[in-house]
């Protein structure tokens, strides 16, 4: 049974699935030869990223289909509901990149704290000539340790985060209209583990008390984040958007950054990818990276590991 990985899948997947009898097609279909590709090689299993959607097309012209697989948590680039109607097991990996995603948050905040989203991009044009106005401009960081990070939405990969945030000592406080508590076991390296337990609060506390503010929420129909939520926060917080392109209101960002409102912000997704706005990327107050939260070579080991069992589990 043949299986087309098009938006790739790391090698720890390849050699389960290779090992259990599949082969593994790591071609990349475009969009619009896919339904072709499928039905000429009686592909069984489908497996994306974000790259690649898999709409009603796709599921009606392609009966040979058996499984649609999202490398990663979010869907929303399946029509889920609809292939699950048709009778298709559509599978995803939601555990596998919250480390790494929480990881990228606090690459951002350390990042933002000290200034280097900012520093690195004025040292090389001016380090040589103005090195004493820079170390000024940049004399006024802060510690994470003993601020209050909120966390906007506490499933795995807010779990994940608030984890790490307990482990640089920042107060964790959460908001999650599905969650009332969650128990958090931090494992070290020598084998002890301390554990915390979280209640989460209403969003506008969360707001209200958050020094910095991360979001771990799916894709919305209305935005999380706005103007109205925007002016709930301190004067200063810093914000950190890496879940979902869409959730936090760009414009509105933006004019809470040139209020003063919000001091900095990190965007790992954007609305418009891959073309984010010029008045997002050319922002001195916003720390920026391409849609990297789950790309690391662990995660992606992780993610083509659990893509490969679940794949066996259905079609052995």
């Amino acid at each position: 049974m043949k299986i087309l990985a098009n938006d790739g899948i790391a090698q720890s997947g390849v050699n389960a699935l290779e090992n259990a009898g599949f082969e593994v097609i790591l071609t990349t279909v475009a969009q619009e030869q896919l339904i072709n590709y499928i039905n000429e090689n009686n592909i069984v299993a489908l497996l994306v990223r974000s790259a690649t959607k898999v709409r009603k097309d796709i599921i009606d012209a392609c009966p040979s289909l058996k499984i649609i697989g999202r490398g990663g948590v979010g869907m929303d680039n399946i029509d889920v509901d609809y292939a699950r109607e048709k009778g298709l097991n559509v599978i995803n990996t939601p555990a596998a990149s919250s480390h790494s995603v929480a990881e990228l948050v606090f690459a951002h905040l350390f990042g933002m704290v000290r200034f280097l989203h900012d520093s690195n991009r004025n040292m090389p044009l001016e380090g040589d000539s103005k090195f004493k106005d820079l170390k000024k401009a940049y004399a006024k960081g802060v510690e994470l340790k003993g601020k209050t990070l909120g966390v906007m939405g506490f499933g795995r990969i807010g779990q994940a985060t608030a984890k790490v945030a307990l482990g640089a000592g920042m107060k964790v406080i959460a908001f999650d209209p599905y969650i009332d508590k969650a128990d958090l076991e931090l494992e070290f390296y020598d084998g002890q583990t301390v554990n915390f337990e979280i209640h989460t609060i209403a969003k506008e506390d969360v707001l209200a008390q958050s020094d910095f503010i991360t979001l771990h929420v799916p894709a919305q129909d209305t935005y999380v984040i706005s103007t109205e939520e925007f002016n709930m926060m301190k004067d200063g917080a810093c914000i950190v958007n890496a879940a979902r392109g869409g959730v936090i209101d760009e414009v509105a960002l933006v004019e809470a950054i040139k209020s003063g409102k919000i001091s900095k912000a990190a965007l790992d997704v954007f609305e418009n990818e891959p073309t984010p706005e010029v008045q997002i990327l050319m922002n001195p107050d916003i720390s920026l990276t391409p849609h990297i939260g789950a790309a690391t070579g662990e995660a992606q080991d992780r993610i083509g590991a659990e893509l490969a069992d679940q794949i066996i589990e259905i079609l052995a």
